[in-house]
């Protein structure tokens, strides 16, 4: 079964599937109930697991190339950390703000932290592959502790721990729309993909093709960080989607962007759909959260891989 079937059949699935009931004979005789349940409910979900899921593999795809590491993703370059500091900010000090405001702040915490980050790295040793993770998920822990403390002195450190967690189970008309922003992104990923697999080269050697390599690197941050920040505004922190479909997906495309671009952004979709039908089905009718069953399902995923490899 290729990438394309697995997602239709899972797409089905997900819209059939859930605590009340969605009988097809009643959206055919164009029962009020059932259409509502449809359009305001499940397609709204749906829509957003597909961007979602799509964007954070996207976003890992591209974080890999500028760091020029296989084991880098959002959640390991503090990332979605950062994108939960930055929340976190505009609720204390902009309580009224909107979502737009919201995201704005997140997105510039997100992006000054992915600058910070790869100053960072830049300065070990070339064959310090693993320790680039490392780091990461050091640099990822000290903003997670920032933005627990900052939350724990305004008592707001359990309601903050309940709204960041990966859960798709809120999303409903009207209160995802946000994600959107993560399709404009994924279209200029993939216009600029030729540049972000010239990145990956070096920077010598992009440099020496006349690629312009700061503005490169800074453009791909910007697209890492409005897709990040527009995801965990909007339904938490999901890990290792962009961990795990990008090497997967390198495994047969190779490194070529332009080429491998839209089978990760449909392996991440085809992923996290699978996860959330997962979490849907594990304690029926309750849910599981997706955040919980992505990071057992990828980091099982990505284990088998690193097995795979060595043997």
């Amino acid at each position: 079964m290729n990438w394309a079937v697995a997602l239709g059949v899972l797409c089905a699935l997900s819209l059939l599937i859930g605590a009340r009931a969605l009988p097809l004979s009643g959206l055919w005789q164009g029962s009020p109930e059932a259409w509502l349940t449809l359009t305001a409910s499940r397609l709204p979900r749906l829509l957003a697991l597909l961007v979602t899921g799509a964007g954070l593999a996207v976003c890992g795809l591209i974080l890999q190339h500028i760091v020029r590491n296989r084991f880098v993703e959002p959640a390991t370059t503090g990332g979605l950390d950062a994108a939960k500091l930055g929340i976190l900010l505009a609720l204390i000090s902009l309580p009224d703000a909107g979502v737009g405001l919201r995201m704005l702040i997140a997105l510039a915490v997100c992006l000054g932290s992915s600058l910070l980050f790869l100053a960072l790295v830049r300065r070990l040793p070339a064959q310090q592959t693993v320790l680039v993770p490392v780091i990461g998920l050091m640099y990822g822990g000290v903003l997670s502790a920032v933005a627990e403390g900052y939350a724990y002195r305004h008592n707001l450190l359990q309601s903050m721990q309940g709204w960041l967690l990966g859960d798709f189970s809120k999303v409903v008309q009207g209160s995802y729309e946000v994600l959107y922003l993560s399709v404009p992104a994924l279209l200029l990923s993939y216009l600029f993909a030729q540049r972000f697999t010239v990145v990956g080269m070096g920077e010598g050697i992009a440099t020496s093709l006349g690629l312009n390599y700061p503005a490169s690197v800074a453009l791909g941050l910007l697209l890492v960080a409005v897709t990040v920040s527009a995801t965990v505004i909007s339904v938490g922190a999901i890990p290792f989607v962009g961990l795990v479909i990008p090497n997967l997906i390198a495994l047969r495309h190779g490194d070529n962007l332009r080429r491998s671009l839209p089978w990760v952004a449909l392996g991440g979709a085809v992923l996290l759909l699978a996860c959330d039908i997962l979490g849907r089905l594990l304690i029926y009718p309750f849910e599981v959260p997706i955040g919980l069953t992505a990071g057992i399902v990828g980091g099982a995923l990505f284990l088998s891989l690193l097995l795979w490899q060595r043997r």
